[in-house]
């Protein structure tokens, strides 16, 4: 496909895309904060830090991916104006949302007692234990705040999400600084004052995107619609038959980088800590990555509702041409800044430099991580999310995480060699799914109007 016929997409793209971006920011930078905070306390808070995380983030993708099963139909519907049935979503998503956040959190809270089975260094255990529960809190009011953001989205409605993620941001920056070091008349908590800002920061996000939702005069034909708020069985199982193949797909993909925070944690609390500085960081850039996937799964999805196969494919490959320039300019950048950026964490010499080793492989990945992460998103968008979930499975728990074992330990290659596991995990899934999207665009059978109102029906 010649870059003439993408680049009428580049524009509509980014503007989708940018407040995606920001808004996806939100998630990883909640975590960004709390390792920079608690990593000046010291190296065993850090590690407890990615320990937790390790586990919460398992947790709290599937849920993402619960709830990003909406977008895709909301996107369709809105192709096809079909009113009654976006109010449909509005009420099946949210209520779906919030009963999978209450659901989360007792499973995680329930799982809290196993960690001493993990074979981590007991002083991270015991500082993680408390850190994850309070954490776990806070994914109900984050799984309320995304089934009203996924329905906004689903209707191209990005910025509104942007500009709460960054309110919430910026509370939860205040809060972890004044409650961890006992600051600004608050009291002093430590590395658990950044699991409480962090239970702030997202119910008031929460609440703001609620009311929006629930009040903008855009939206009332939606709400008009829905009459009752009720559990309808019909649109719960459509969203589950999207949301739960997303979810396991992102499980399978977080869970693998959480198992190698574990494999790092039986290499000591040092590389422990190395390795949450350099997954940090790549998050950042991922869930850049991510915005602009969620952009093609909108813009994918509408040219479907449309029944415009070639307008579909176009913009699920400029979304690709975006990622890779971006994600390409990303790993040139954490090359030059291996380093420096460790330091902002920590200032252990043994941290920095482990991490500046595992920083450079990570640059390695950026843009099979992209290109994995769009074609998901391409391929939502097309409502395909069962066989990307399988491919995720293969690529990351049969693949990567025994290469990973066996670079890392089998060979002695250490934290690099389980890192060196996980980009060709990554790799392999860029590579299976770009294949299906060409192919998938390219099938004759490219549902159109008609067959995705059969399909919700």
């Amino acid at each position: 496909m010649a870059l003439a016929d993408l680049r009428p997409h580049f524009r509509p793209t980014i503007l989708l895309a940018y407040p995606v971006v920001l808004s996806q920011l939100g998630h990883v930078m909640v975590n960004v904060v709390d390792s920079v905070v608690v990593g000046h306390t010291g190296t065993v808070p850090l590690a407890a830090v990615s320990l937790g995380v390790s586990v919460v983030t398992v947790l709290m993708v599937l849920g993402l991916g619960l709830s990003m099963g909406i977008t895709p139909l909301v996107a369709a519907a809105d192709g096809q104006r079909d009113v009654p049935r976006i109010g449909q979503l509005l009420a099946g998503g949210v209520l779906q949302c919030a009963a999978a956040g209450l659901l989360l959190t007792a499973a995680g809270w329930a799982l809290v007692p196993l960690l001493r089975y993990l074979n981590q260094p007991p002083a991270v255990v015991a500082l993680a234990a408390p850190w994850i529960r309070v954490m776990l809190l806070s994914l109900i009011p984050l799984m309320v705040f995304q089934g009203f953001r996924q329905f906004a989205e689903g209707l191209g409605l990005t910025r509104q999400a942007m500009q709460l993620s960054i309110l919430a941001n910026v509370v939860n920056a205040v809060l972890c600084y004044a409650l961890v070091y006992g600051k600004l008349g608050a009291p002093h908590l430590g590395m658990m004052g950044a699991a409480w800002a962090t239970l702030t920061a997202r119910t008031l996000m929460a609440l703001l995107m609620a009311g929006y939702v629930l009040r903008a005069p855009r939206l009332q034909p939606y709400r008009d619609t829905i009459g009752r708020w009720r559990f309808d069985a019909p649109t719960q199982r459509r969203l589950l038959d999207l949301g739960l193949p997303i979810g396991a797909q992102m499980v399978f993909e977080v869970g693998a980088f959480s198992v190698s925070a574990i494999m790092a944690g039986w290499l000591g609390a040092t590389v422990q800590a190395a390795h949450q500085i350099a997954i940090n960081v790549a998050s950042v850039t991922y869930m850049a990555a991510s915005g602009i996937s969620t952009a093609a799964t909108i813009r994918v999805g509408r040219q479907r509702g449309l029944g415009d196969a070639a307008g579909a494919r176009r913009a699920g490959f400029a979304a690709y041409v975006l990622t890779f320039g971006f994600m390409a300019g990303m790993g040139l950048l954490l090359v030059l800044g291996r380093h420096f950026i460790p330091q902002l964490y920590n200032t252990d010499p043994a941290v920095v430099a482990q991490a500046a080793t595992l920083l450079l492989i990570a640059a390695l990945f950026q843009v099979s991580d992209g290109l994995q992460v769009v074609g998901l998103g391409a391929l939502r968008g097309l409502e395909d999310v069962k066989i990307p979930s399988l491919v995720a499975l293969l690529a990351y728990w049969v693949l990567a995480l025994p290469l990973s074992y066996a670079l890392g330990f089998g060979l002695g290659w250490g934290a690099g060699g389980v890192w060196l596991g996980l980009l060709a995990g990554l790799s392999a899934v860029a590579v299976v799914l770009l294949r299906r999207f060409e192919r998938e665009t390219h099938r004759p059978g490219l549902p159109g109007p008609e067959q995705l109102n059969e399909t919700a029906g």
